[in-house]
């Protein structure tokens, strides 16, 4: 999510040693640890040169002793490749940190992409519990943001490339807002060396066990299996714990309609929370293999084909955020406690994007709909959304619409109107 540029953004004027694990050997990481502590520390404590850390408790020490009368901040970054190689590591910097915390400024900063660790090192069985100061969990960015890294595209490119990398800072470097869309999938996606080829394994490898349950749940979503039976269905047992540990990781998402309690009612559905990773077990993996033989070329209009039906449910996600991001200010109505999607089982079933609830009554106070189309009959989009209200429950005598296209919504009367521009401008 970015968290190694941003602590190196943030150690910058500070007198800081930024250390980045890779799971090398024990004493290599001293070693490499100890170069980028030398020029700091300085020959007055030690001379790293000469005599690098020997173990994690010197390595500590020796900081602490170097920040007896000024601040330094130590950053290990990858965390959890260090406790790999070391597992006594936790107990060792408890001890350390115990005995030396009161008497220096040394402060010591942990950060690592394999989430599950990181929460684990938090927990009350952990040699760490009580002694961690602050806890920040970096978020992709939100698509008003993500918009920021890609200047140079249209307001409704930008959407569909928010789409598919979603808010990841390092995959929004690595789209080049200079070239097309096909130009950008054949070099990522559709070459055996492609970067975004190959990023959902790495993505998945980073928190799954390989061969887990957690995995084929994973795996089971992205193919469209959204409900509890289906994907008991498909991975042969209860789903149950796992899925409350995926969601947990940020994996996967649990949503419910906005006019339920997500606790109790049984009409949950689950879906992949990331909107690259969705890409990737959605369209790409199934290309993957044969890519890599080198039939890219041939792929990439039909991978390309697939990019509309993909980015529909991601843009009325993108369509939510925005009516959020607007109630928060204000610009919706007054005391707005929730927006979501609402569903139910009536038949025909009624399926709307969007509503927003209001006070503690929680009354339905807007509903909306999001159309990928470049343009839509607003007239048209609106009969049809007045209609799928009455089936809402605790609607509000004066209910707003939203109508929400990426370029254009016509003849739209009073309803809000939202497109690109509006959430990626």
């Amino acid at each position: 999510m970015g968290k190694t540029a941003l602590l190196t953004e943030f150690a910058r004027d500070r007198r800081a040693i930024f250390h980045t694990a890779s799971g090398r050997p024990r004493d290599d990481e001293l070693r490499l640890l100890s170069l980028a502590a030398r020029d700091v520390v300085g020959t007055g404590v030690r001379d790293l040169s000469e005599r690098p850390f020997t173990d994690w408790a010197d390595a500590l020490e020796t900081l602490a002793g170097a920040a007896d009368d000024e601040p330094l901040l130590v950053v290990l970054d990858e965390f959890p490749e260090l406790v790999r190689i070391s597992p006594e590591l936790e107990s060792t910097l408890r001890a350390v940190w115990d005995r030396i915390r009161t008497r220096t400024k040394l402060r010591v900063f942990l950060s690592g992409s394999a989430v599950r660790t990181m929460q684990a090192i938090q927990e009350e069985r952990s040699p760490l519990y009580g002694r961690i100061d602050l806890v920040l969990h970096l978020r992709p960015f939100e698509p008003h943001e993500a918009a920021k890294m890609l200047p140079r595209l249209r307001p409704s490119d930008r959407a569909l490339v928010w789409s598919i990398v979603g808010g990841t800072p390092l995959y929004l470097e690595w789209w080049d807002d200079g070239r097309s869309v096909r130009d950008n999938v054949r070099r990522l996606v559709c070459a055996p060396a492609g970067l975004l080829l190959h990023a959902g394994e790495l993505a998945l490898a980073t928190d799954l066990d390989t061969g887990g349950l957690a995995r084929q749940i994973v795996f089971a979503i992205g193919a469209g299996r959204t409900k509890h039976n289906e994907i008991a269905d498909a991975v042969r047992a209860e789903p149950a714990r796992a899925l409350d540990q995926l969601i947990e990781l940020g994996v996967i998402e649990r949503i419910a309609p906005v006019t339920e309690d997500p606790r109790r009612t049984r009409r949950r559905r689950y879906r992949i929370g990331d909107n690259f990773l969705a890409f990737w077990l959605g369209v790409v993996d199934r290309y993957r293999a044969d890519i890599e033989r080198g039939l890219g070329e041939s792929i990439l209009p039909v991978l390309l084909d697939d990019l509309d039906d993909f980015a529909g449910p991601r843009w009325e996600e993108a369509f939510r955020a925005h009516l959020r991001r607007r109630a928060d200010a204000g610009e919706i109505a007054s005391r707005i406690v929730a927006i979501g999607p609402y569903w139910n089982v009536a038949q025909p079933p009624v399926e709307i994007d969007a509503v927003a609830l209001a006070g503690r009554s929680r009354t339905a106070v807007l509903a909306g709909e999001a159309k990928w189309a470049r343009s839509v009959d607003g007239a048209r989009l609106r009969r049809d959304l007045e209609r799928k209200a009455e089936a809402l429950p605790n609607r509000a005598d004066d209910l707003r619409f939203a109508l929400c296209a990426r370029e254009r919504i016509e003849d739209s009367g009073d309803a809000l109107t939202v497109t690109a521009a509006d959430i990626f401008g």
